[in-house]
């Protein structure tokens, strides 16, 4: 009898093992992909990242977004291979030493630095070390050593294949389907693609619309490309 009560918890432990580890591929499978292309000194994208993405993924939203961060924006590439960006030579740095950090998945740093960023202060990006205790060699010898430039050229060409074209940044996609103006709106837009059973909290506000973004008097919040 004992022996037949041993096989049936092996049974039943066999059984739950099986069905966390379908559970655990189910819900990978049904998160949602969430892209941001976005230039490391355009206020509204620093706004964006700051106030609206770093908030949500304090929430269960988080666990059921995919978030990919691409730091090119509208850079240009002269005839000379040189890179030209929106607001200046600080922005090409700042791409690459973000391109380093999003390698090692440092999103805490990247908020840091954009946070600085919207206080006027990006110029003291290297305190962003200290404040996440983040160590300093890793992502310098990302810089220092070329794979930050060859990251960034790959997120330029990827920016470039982008489809329709990118006409601004912040450009947000979810699920590949880019929001273009009513990119403030991300949450609906990530609830309404998740096909999972565990709803997230976030998703459960009644209040959550598609195309009810409120544009300001002054237009839009991006950066244009040119």
């Amino acid at each position: 009898m004992a022996s037949h009560n041993h096989i049936f918890r092996v049974i039943i432990t066999f059984s739950l093992i099986s069905w966390l580890i379908f559970q655990s591929h189910v819900s990978s499978q049904d998160k949602v992909n969430l892209s941001l292309y976005y230039e490391s000194l355009c206020p509204y994208c620093a706004d964006f990242i700051v106030n609206k993405l770093a908030k949500v993924l304090e929430t269960d939203l988080a666990s059921i977004v995919n978030l990919r961060l691409v730091p090119w924006g509208n850079t240009q590439i002269a005839p000379n291979t040189s890179w030209i960006c929106q607001h200046g030579p600080a922005e090409c740095l700042l791409n690459t030493v973000e391109a380093c950090a999003i390698k090692d998945t440092h999103f805490k740093f990247i908020n840091c630095v954009e946070q600085l960023h919207l206080e006027n202060r990006h110029c003291s990006w290297q305190s962003c070390f200290s404040a996440t205790g983040l160590s300093q060699t890793p992502i310098k010898n990302c810089y220092n050593n070329g794979l930050g430039y060859r990251l960034e050229k790959a997120y330029a060409d990827e920016t470039a294949s982008l489809n329709p074209n990118h006409r601004f940044v912040p450009w947000v996609l979810v699920n590949n389907q880019p929001l273009q103006e009513d990119y403030q709106n991300f949450i609906a837009y990530i609830c309404r693609a998740y096909r999972g059973r565990n709803i997230p909290q976030a998703c459960k506000n009644k209040g959550l619309e598609i195309n009810k973004t409120n544009v300001p008097d002054s237009g839009p919040r991006v950066c244009f490309r040119g």
